[in-house]
């Protein structure tokens, strides 16, 4: 009986360390990525974001330059324009346009991390266009009324890119709170049947900080993937600072499972020297 309790004890705690950064992924996918508000209020912060704007900038004045023919003053029309963006781009209603913008984007996002048929996540920049337009309109800027309003679209993710999210994207999505609910619950009955309870809750807390390494590791490892696969027209460093966004909260995830393990690790010592 005693040898029993004890194997159960040990595979309760090992797949509670297991599930530890799971637990952080599935979450992630299901109250942050999958959940349209949030994906707003995450990429929202990218507004500001230098790179980002001159991404942004780059694109809707090569769209709008394409759109407008204006002979010789072609050169002189683009420089101007690209200084409207970006001076546009330090407005609030410039935010508005952004979160108009990433909010009828996440559409494609999701059905991209779902069955994969689109080829990449792109931002859809028509409604900066047309801002931008109104505002050169307004500002009595010679040809302004000609502009259309293209769909400006900027990669922010690559297919190539989002292999390692579209992975295992349902089994997290599905799962949700659960997966953490399971690591906490394994957590507690290993400890509860552990013969050396101190020692269980020591030996979990070096488990979950292990797992918390790891999930550290793979984000890094994607991060890097993600990066070198770029091709050679998507801004690297805009591309960065959206991947930096979406995956913050796992980020925070691996500190609060460290914080989690410490804890543990403290708590069974402290335990073991009561005890004797």
């Amino acid at each position: 009986m005693r040898i029993a309790r004890g194997v159960l004890s040990a595979v309760a705690l090992v797949v509670a360390c297991v599930l530890a950064p799971l637990g952080a992924l599935s979450t992630w996918a299901k109250y942050e990525i999958a959940d349209t508000d949030r994906y707003v209020a995450t990429l929202a912060p990218l507004a500001d974001d230098p790179d980002v704007r001159t991404s942004v900038a780059d694109a809707v004045t090569d769209e709008v330059v394409k759109a407008v023919d204006v002979g010789p003053l072609q050169g002189t029309v683009r420089d101007f324009v690209h200084e409207a963006v970006i001076s546009f781009a330090g407005t609030k209603a410039y935010q508005g346009a952004w979160d108009t913008a990433t909010r009828a984007t996440h559409n494609a996002f999701i059905d991209a991390l779902d069955d994969g048929a689109a080829d990449k996540v792109t931002l859809d920049l028509a409604p900066v266009v047309e801002r931008v337009r109104q505002q050169l309109i307004e500002d009595d800027v010679p040809f302004a009324g000609r502009i259309p309003v293209p769909h400006v679209e900027v990669t922010l993710l690559d297919s190539v890119d989002l292999g390692g999210f579209r992975k295992g994207f349902h089994m997290l999505e599905a799962a949700g709170i659960w997966f953490p609910v399971a690591a906490v619950v394994c957590a507690l009955v290993g400890v509860a049947l552990a013969a050396r309870r101190a020692r269980a809750m020591i030996l979990t807390g070096i488990g979950v900080v292990l797992a918390a390494g790891v999930l550290a590791l793979g984000l890094a490892l994607a991060r890097r993937a993600t990066l070198d696969d770029l091709p050679a027209s998507v801004s690297t460093d805009a591309v960065a600072a959206v991947y930096d966004a979406l995956t913050a909260t796992l980020r925070t995830s691996v500190w609060v499972l460290v914080i989690v393990g410490v804890v543990a690790v403290v708590a069974g010592g402290v335990t073991a020297r009561l005890r004797r």
